[in-house]
């Protein structure tokens, strides 16, 4: 029987905690690393013409597959990527125009241009190269680091775990979490086929991108069976109190920015899932409506379902292995005594030093068109 009122860490979550955690501990040394800029945290010395600084996803997702030499076509990125032709105009228009890690080429003159033909060259600009070498060392450096951090009596069980879970899936999966669309959705790449994962490419995948494959698994499996993503379920729904939980709380509580939990309280509202109450001198009070609650009972409900589907499925020496080695890592505020925390303090000079130290981590990654970042900063 599933225990509703379980008080564990349901699996996404920690799966979620673990992933969170070594991207914000990548995307620390990336910045401490690389020449960038930011919108509201200045630049590095020497930053002229540098790239604005993003997350591991866009390397992950998008820039990895583009050649350092410059060689890669339109076409080629498109075959490599598999998603349609127009959200690759769009992506490659924020990764060259917005933020300058990549010019577009026309094939016949060599020069930038915002035409994208198929046989136009997408080439990184010197900003992007730079990007490009620091990116590709640092999914080994931090995966080192936890094991002389963490321990490897705890990685190497981990990634069993993980691994024995990504060889028996029978999709094509993501070494980086999606960029979640309209709803906060999670979504394969469009047109994934069915296919078989060999134990040596499994072997070959970086800790980030097995907890990515995973957590991407079971937030699909969630979505097919509730109206609301898990994103929106996990960050915002499962905190709301019966009698309402104030708006401004919301961030701190989920452990995710304000334009996150702005733009899924939106979604909740204008679906019926919610209404947001006035409070005299405290601002605005979420509220579940009916139709709210229910979610929240799915959402609650399909969490241990899946999990437990899960041991069926692929094995319950793999599922429960999956959550012990996960546990011994979760974070618990307020102690914060997860050996993830001791990972998360930033650079003296980096963007996450001048804003308040979060109390948690999210229940689920609110990965954002703004630039990839896992808190939805």
């Amino acid at each position: 029987m599933i225990a509703l009122m379980d008080r564990r860490l349901p699996l996404p979550a920690l799966l979620s905690q673990a992933l969170v955690a070594f991207t914000i501990e990548f995307d620390n040394e990336f910045e401490h690393q690389t020449p960038h800029r930011t919108t509201n945290h200045g630049a590095t010395a020497g930053s002229r013409g540098a790239p604005w600084l993003v997350s591991r996803v866009m390397w992950s997702n998008f820039l990895r597959s583009i050649d350092e030499e410059g060689t890669t076509t339109f076409r080629e990125l498109q075959r490599r990527l598999q998603i349609p032709d127009k959200n690759l105009r769009n992506w490659l228009t924020r990764l060259s125009e917005w933020w300058g890690y990549l010019l577009i080429e026309t094939a016949i003159s060599g020069s930038p241009s915002k035409r994208m033909h198929s046989d136009a060259r997408v080439v990184p600009t010197p900003g992007g190269r730079k990007a490009l070498r620091v990116w590709q060392t640092l999914d080994e450096a931090i995966e080192k680091r936890w094991r002389k951090r963490i321990g490897e009596d705890v990685i190497d069980p981990l990634r069993e775990s993980l691994s024995a879970i990504v060889r028996q899936t029978d999709v094509e999966l993501l070494d980086s979490l999606p960029i979640l669309g309209y709803g906060l959705f999670s979504r394969l790449p469009e047109g994934a086929q069915r296919a078989a994962t060999d134990a040596a490419t499994v072997s070959g995948l970086s800790l980030a991108s097995l907890l990515s494959r995973v957590l991407l698994l079971f937030a699909t499996e969630f979505e097919r069976e509730s109206e609301l993503s898990l994103a929106i379920s996990a960050n915002v729904v499962r905190l709301i109190r019966e009698e309402g939980t104030l708006v401004r709380d919301l961030p701190r509580l989920a452990s995710v920015s304000k334009e996150g939990i702005a733009t899924s309280v939106s979604f909740l509202v204008k679906r019926g899932y919610a209404s947001p109450k006035s409070a005299a001198g405290w601002g605005k009070v979420l509220v579940l409506t009916s139709k709210g609650r229910q979610a929240q009972d799915t959402y609650l409900h399909l969490l241990w379902a899946i999990e437990e589907s899960w041991g069926t499925r692929f094995g319950m020496q793999s599922v429960r292995g999956l959550r012990e080695s996960l546990e011994r890592l979760a974070v618990e505020p307020p102690t914060q005594k997860s050996p993830l925390w001791l990972g998360l303090e930033p650079y003296p000079e980096g963007w996450r030093a001048s804003v308040p130290r979060p109390e948690g981590l999210p229940h689920y990654p609110l990965v954002l068109h703004r630039g990839g970042f896992p808190d939805g900063s």
